[in-house]
């Protein structure tokens, strides 16, 4: 074989290795590819999200809650409630009308705000409690607070989880509401909430506080009684919230007296009955009283009860109870004009323009905080006197 014929020979067989060889790569290429599949379905109805969004936008008309308010309708109750917890003009309009018109039929129920320490079981001693009224054929309406978060601005709004008993009982109606970093441990609109209750038919209404705070004054301010809830062994805690809360609390109970804690909850409520010796006589002129009790055993949740009772029953017959009422109606009068100058200055078209240049000068350091705020409190009321 000549050199000429071994180099063809040689060229033949490299181009069908090669050939060979691609041919195997588009196997290999084939046999790799991943199948792109079927479509995956939505996970939420898209018609049922359309619903739910034209049903948001539409409002009904003012006597479609009022009617249904009146008749004890819970879905009017609840849209109404959503109303008035709305921060969009249009929707705060409709409310102010639904309490105008709720207004004269409120104030017959009794008010009962209940707070404590964490973990103290306030939800427990709801369930308790509101049971045993909606076995005694009482209507009762729970306003339950729950936190908001400082970061998402959100709420898990899960009282209702731990009330499982009482969510579903007729006789039983369970709002919870976010604080929107609202003070005193209440919802913006409590005080509305409440009137729509009263105005549906309910004779009890519990309002209970995300806990104890910087301030529960708010809660304090507009109800009849104000209960608060003490477990044992919360010595140093105790003594650190007892000069704000212990001196507003119209009665104590003493929570979680079962089992072995029993000696231990009987010597809490004997410190605690020591401490309100210490205080000055309320100005309801009615010794608080302190109890025992346990929410799990529903041991003395009765004498709780009619703790609670015997305390209104006396406040309304020597005239306190009135001038109680008449002092958180001037109360919310001062809360909502707060409100609304508020709101009207921060949607005020010449602050949101300033605000963030006045920001940036203070988080640089150029502009101390105060000279900031008063920059912007004097470009305010300037432009109100034009």
């Amino acid at each position: 074989m000549t050199i000429k014929s071994y180099l063809c020979y040689l060229k033949q067989s490299l181009e069908m290795e090669i050939e060979h060889f691609e041919n195997q790569e588009h196997e290999w290429d084939s046999n790799l590819k991943v199948a792109e599949g079927v479509d995956q379905p939505v996970q939420v109805n898209p018609q049922a999200l359309e619903r739910l969004r034209r049903n948001q936008q539409q409002l009904m008309p003012l006597d479609w809650y009022i009617d249904g308010i009146l008749k004890g309708d819970r879905v009017a109750l609840s849209k109404a409630i959503t109303l008035v917890e709305s921060a969009l003009p249009k929707h705060q309009e409709l409310a102010q009308q639904i309490i105008a018109a709720c207004l004269p039929h409120s104030g017959k129920a009794l008010r009962l705000g209940i707070t404590g320490v964490p973990g103290a079981g306030k939800s427990t001693f709801i369930e308790a409690l509101g049971m045993y009224l909606c076995r005694n054929d009482h209507k009762l309406a729970v306003l339950a607070i729950d936190p908001s978060s400082q970061r998402s601005k959100g709420s898990i709004l899960g009282d209702k989880t731990r009330m499982e008993e009482l969510s579903v009982h007729p006789n039983a109606f369970i709002r919870p509401s976010a604080s929107a970093g609202t003070l005193g441990g209440v919802a913006r609109k409590t005080r509305e909430t409440v009137i729509l209750c009263e105005a549906a038919g309910y004779d009890t209404i519990f309002i209970e506080t995300v806990g104890v705070g910087q301030s529960e004054t708010a809660v304090h301010s507009m109800v009849d009684f104000f209960l608060l809830i003490l477990i044992s062994g919360a010595g140093d805690e105790l003594q650190g919230i007892k000069r704000g809360i212990m001196e507003m609390a119209d009665g104590i109970a003493v929570n979680k007296a079962d089992g072995d804690n029993v000696l231990r909850a009987e010597r809490a409520a004997a410190e605690c009955r020591t401490a309100l010796h210490l205080f000055p006589m309320p100005e309801s002129g009615q010794e608080t009283k302190v109890l025992t009790c346990s929410s799990l055993t529903g041991y003395n949740v009765e004498a709780v009860w009619q703790m609670v009772y015997d305390h209104v029953q006396a406040i309304r017959e020597n005239g306190f109870l009135q001038q109680k009422r008449s002092q958180q109606d001037v109360q919310m009068m001062i809360d909502t004009m707060e409100s609304a100058l508020k709101s009207d200055f921060y949607q005020n078209q010449l602050v949101t323009d300033l605000l963030p240049l006045i920001e940036n000068d203070v988080r640089n350091q150029r502009m101390s905080a105060y000279i900031g705020a008063q920059k912007l409190l004097d470009a305010y009321f300037n432009m109100l006197k034009r």
